[in-house]
């Protein structure tokens, strides 16, 4: 299982276990809760009525009386009253009155009077001075048929003459809790969406920045490495950047290890070649041999300080890790880089074409320039006098292109996929070899400039160079 839904199982199981505790709590606090808040209301009520009903009792004419009036227009008059939701209709509170024995003297369903309840809990501890309630069924066949009774003493100076007990069905109470049971679950289960929701977001914003560390971890081991990426988090920025720490390490050790071969291979030449010369002119050669041989010195020793110089550049822009981009107007370059090559163009008798097209590019306007030369002195070298040598940008679907072509006989399909590499060159028409560095040192300047180069031959003839720059930095 991926780590994003690892976490996202995790986080959802934490809240749906709280959310449950929660709501299961909720829940079961709704009934005993409404029920506690209706025996407030109807203790109240009985304390009210007992105040009402004690003239009634004491004149005995508790059938008669006052609240018996009122009861009877209360019964007779409909209730049409919306409360949150919840329709009532009618009244639904059952009254009855008790002498002090006990007796029912009056009751407002009718049906009581004249009854002994003087064993019934709410009358019983009421005519003792007790708080007096109780929760019975009114159908004994039906166990959702239970009315609570609170009761209230009727007194006449200080002495308790009877019991007015109010009573309320449960089932009456059953709209109110089914209501809040329902809310309480609908929001449980909004929590638990917007829960999730959250839960993706974070996931999906984690995997995009492990994502983010995964395709830079790749791009290192493919041997493209791209700037490291912000991550947000500073624990995934730590660990970036010691994968950046541990990446420049072995990179370091790596780049030391090839450029020690390398130089190695690509210095045993000339240094032979000088030696071989130096060993001639001990022996005291003709002055021709000693000036042919001079100047082979001179050459070689030139090539190696070549070598040297390149290589000092190279390694010099293989550590930068970004640059500071700025608008860089490709005609202006281009026309820069003609000026400084119009010796060896006129030399060669080639033509230099070029097409910028108001073209402007974001990025390091010396490294660029350094890169474009790279790659035209390559197209000069490998076109035959009388050749045509074009500079042109262009905008295609997704980058700016720089294309420097020649009209050379191109590159053997056995080199092509070899010219990126440190010191591997090709002979020039005059025989030399090159320091094969050009196109190593173009490739840093792409890889800097988040861009690619790539070299192919046409179709027509002669080969192209193509360094792109993506729309995002141009």
């Amino acid at each position: 299982m991926r780590i994003g839904m690892r976490l996202l199982l995790g986080y959802f199981l934490i809240v749906a276990v709280a959310a449950w505790f929660v709501l299961s709590i909720f829940v079961q606090e709704i009934k005993p809760g409404v029920r506690r808040a209706t025996e407030g209301t109807l203790i109240d009520t009985a304390t009210l009525l007992a105040e009402l009903a004690r003239e009634d009792l004491r004149s005995g004419h508790a059938q008669d009386g006052r609240l018996a009036q009122a009861f009877s227009t209360l019964n007779h008059q409909p209730i049409n009253a919306h409360i949150s939701g919840i329709h009532k209709v009618r009244n639904e509170y059952h009254v009855y009155m008790t002498d002090s024995t006990g007796r029912v003297v009056f009751d407002s369903s009718g049906k009581a009077l004249g009854q002994d309840y003087s064993r019934w809990n709410d009358v019983w501890l009421t005519l003792r001075g007790n708080y007096g309630a109780r929760s019975s069924l009114a159908d004994a066949s039906n166990p959702q048929s239970t009315v609570m009774y609170v009761a209230a003493p009727v007194t006449d100076q200080g002495r308790i003459i009877g019991v007015i007990s109010v009573g309320k069905p449960n089932s009456a109470m059953d709209p109110v809790i089914k209501r809040s049971e329902r809310r309480i679950l609908w929001a449980g289960g909004a929590l638990l969406g917007i829960a999730l929701l959250i839960g993706a977001v974070m996931v999906w914003w984690i995997n995009r920045s492990i994502g983010k560390l995964a395709r830079y971890a790749d791009s290192v081991t493919e041997n493209r490495p791209v700037p490291l990426p912000d991550l947000g988090s500073s624990e995934l920025r730590k660990l970036a950047q010691a994968l950046e720490s541990m990446r420049v390490k072995l990179e370091g050790k790596n780049y030391i290890e090839q450029y020690v071969y390398a130089l190695t291979h690509e210095l045993k030449s000339p240094l032979a070649a000088i030696r071989g010369a130096a060993e001639i002119l001990r022996e005291g050669p003709p002055p021709d041999v000693v000036a042919r041989f001079t100047d082979n010195i001179l050459t070689q020793n030139s090539r190696m300080q070549n070598l040297v110089e390149k290589l000092l550049h190279q390694a010099k822009l293989e550590n930068r890790l970004e640059i500071a981009f700025a608008a860089v107007d490709v005609g202006m370059l281009f026309r820069q880089l003609q000026e400084q090559r119009s010796v060896v163009l006129s030399a060669k008798g080639l033509t230099l074409q070029i097409d910028a097209a108001d073209a402007v590019a974001a990025g390091d306007s010396e490294l660029l320039a350094q890169a474009l030369g790279n790659l035209l002195d390559n197209a000069i070298d490998f076109t035959p006098p009388g050749g045509v040598v074009a500079l042109r940008a262009s905008q295609e679907a997704n980058a700016l292109v720089l294309t420097v072509s020649d009209s050379g006989s191109g590159i053997p399909d056995y080199a092509l996929q070899r010219v990126f590499e440190r010191f591997y060159s090709l002979p020039r028409a005059d025989g030399q070899k090159s320091s094969g560095l050009g196109l190593a040192f173009v490739q840093e300047v792409a890889r800097l400039h988040h861009g690619d180069i790539r070299v192919l031959n046409r179709p027509q003839g002669g080969c192209e160079a193509r360094l792109s720059l993506h729309p995002h930095f141009t």
